[in-house]
């Protein structure tokens, strides 16, 4: 992997938990300008350096975004902005399409447009694209079978990206990620992983209710391995236009889980199972041969993460 340094680096939805995780392993060596209107990001997350630049502000404001692009002239553009909840996103499938989609389209066109030098965009997607389909474990070319406005908006988006960069020579990848959890989660958000809410529920005792009998499986991967997926995908120009898994091959039940922070948290909160949510997916883990080849290696087992997570919160 060659290490990204002495560039300047556009991060969209940088204050959000996988965003503000990638700024600090890059904030160092490189200019780093972050683009969130803080609906699901937190200032607080962000380094404190003269190498950031915040603003608040909405990826969809085209003139803004246009002018930014134009006047920085970044080597590396991050598309994380994204309304990241399925239950928003069938609530409000017009508006969050804008964010989901347009938004990303828009960016990739005044590249295409106005002969911008990237060295590389990276389009961050979701398992949820492949649904429900029984075929497991999840590979790249598994079918795609969307059950929500979200994951619509993210296969669409993959596809424009990895066609802009075979149409258009624009040096682009996309990532499909699973589960991600660890430092820097909001369990306050309606839109945060499952795995924050449970250590909500541990750290302050209160009931944890699961949608489904518990037995739904996902692939969890802590997020020190999904930035050592973004950075090897990103710092290496053979990686281009196509898209990659980024998990750990290992399917984990919901009940499983639960157990396991019980465990580590030594804490005893109850649990409750309400019936299914529309949209939601019952199984999911990934193959990852196809980034394992890149370099990528999983650093962290569920247990290993779990621990490292619980131990960073802030239990006072």
């Amino acid at each position: 992997m060659d290490k990204i340094k002495n560039s300047k680096i556009l991060i969209t939805g940088g204050a959000g938990f996988i965003g503000s995780n990638l700024a600090d392993a890059l904030i160092e060596d490189n200019e780093i300008v972050i683009v969130d209107d803080l609906s699901m990001g937190k200032i607080e997350n962000l380094p404190q350096s003269t190498h950031l630049h915040f603003f608040e502000h909405s990826i969809t404001d085209e003139e803004f975004m246009n002018r930014l692009l134009l006047n920085w002239k970044f080597d590396y553009i991050f598309l994380l902005a994204a309304v990241a909840s399925v239950a928003d996103t069938i609530a409000r499938p017009l508006e969050t399409h804008e964010i989901n989609q347009n938004a990303n389209l828009n960016i990739l066109e005044t590249i295409r447009i106005k002969k911008l030098d990237v060295k590389k965009v990276l389009f961050t997607s979701s398992a949820a694209v492949y649904g429900n389909n029984p075929q497991l474990p999840k590979e790249e070319i598994s079918p795609i079978e969307p059950l929500s406005p979200y994951a619509i908006d993210k296969f669409a988006t993959e596809k424009f990206v990895v066609d802009y960069g075979k149409l258009y020579n624009i040096p682009t990848v996309c990532t499909r990620f699973f589960n991600v959890y660890g430092p820097k989660q909001n369990p306050e958000s309606p839109y945060s992983g499952v795995l924050s809410l449970i250590c909500e529920a541990a750290q302050n005792n209160l009931p944890f209710t699961v949608f489904g009998d518990g037995t739904q499986t996902r692939d969890f991967v802590y997020i020190d391995d999904v930035v050592q997926a973004l950075l090897i995908l990103a710092g290496t120009n053979k990686f281009r236009a196509t898209v990659y898994n980024v998990a750990t091959g290992v399917p984990t039940s919901l009940n499983e889980v639960i157990h396991k922070l019980q465990q580590i948290s030594q804490s005893n909160f109850k649990i409750t199972y309400m019936p299914s949510r529309k949209g939601d997916i019952t199984a999911s883990y990934a193959n990852i041969q196809k980034i394992q080849e890149t370099g990528y290696k999983v650093g962290y087992s569920l247990e290993k993460g779990l621990k490292k997570y619980w131990q960073s919160l802030d239990r006072k």
